[in-house]
């Protein structure tokens, strides 16, 4: 809960703040791997636009604990917290009202180009999809995948890459956090097993003030 509650007090805090200094975060290759640069090469969605209040911005966040990843579910902003008061904020695709999770998670494991196999749920839901899809940008876990576990357990729900990039912004997926794959791969290098994720709710922002008073007591 400490996590949580150094969160709130930093979002909270950010909310109240006026304005928002940032600046663009420009997209870097230097960390890719040879199979990244092999793969997305020639991805079918490579003229995908992204508009710039989604690429990735440093801005001020202050008062969140460093190293934590908050996704703010109703702006659709994902941010890791960096020292000195300071996250990096990316742009990413959210669960549908219905099918959103949010909570207080952490990484239990990262993989590199992982396959797709669609959880049961997703297969009622979409019809004729199939059960396995290999690695690749066509691949809708796309470049990276981190993923959230609540007490060891697997919650089933996932930060990762996507073959859809042109839907960051929006709240379209089946519940997990979408980034395009350069910022997935660019996150991944940051974090480790163990890194904190709170995921808000949608509309959290009106009881910021609620909840804070609730941790504070």
């Amino acid at each position: 809960m400490r996590t949580l509650a150094l969160v709130l007090a930093g979002l909270f805090a950010f909310s109240l703040g006026g304005c928002v200094h940032s600046r663009l975060d420009a997209a870097s290759t230097a960390n890719w791997t040879p199979r990244d640069r092999q793969l997305l090469a020639y991805a079918p969605y490579a003229e995908a636009s992204i508009p710039e209040a989604y690429k990735r911005h440093l801005v001020d966040y202050p008062g969140a604990e460093p190293g934590t990843i908050v996704v703010d579910t109703d702006n659709r902003y994902l941010y890791y917290v960096l020292p000195k008061g300071q996250a990096i904020r990316y742009g990413v695709t959210v669960g549908e009202e219905a099918l959103a999770w949010s909570g207080v998670a952490k990484i239990g494991r990262m993989q590199e180009w992982p396959a797709w196999v669609p959880t049961q749920e997703i297969k009622h839901r979409f019809g004729n999809i199939p059960n396995y899809v290999g690695p690749g940008p066509h691949n809708p876990m796309g470049a990276r995948a981190l993923y959230l576990y609540q007490s060891d357990k697997d919650t089933l729900y996932r930060i990762h890459g996507t073959n859809q990039p042109e839907y960051i912004g929006h709240a379209i997926s089946s519940g997990c956090i979408r980034m395009t794959n350069e910022d997935a791969i660019d996150l991944y290098n940051r974090v480790r097993i163990g890194t904190p994720v709170v995921v808000f709710a949608p509309t959290l922002g009106l009881r910021l003030p609620r909840l804070l008073s609730r941790q504070a007591s």
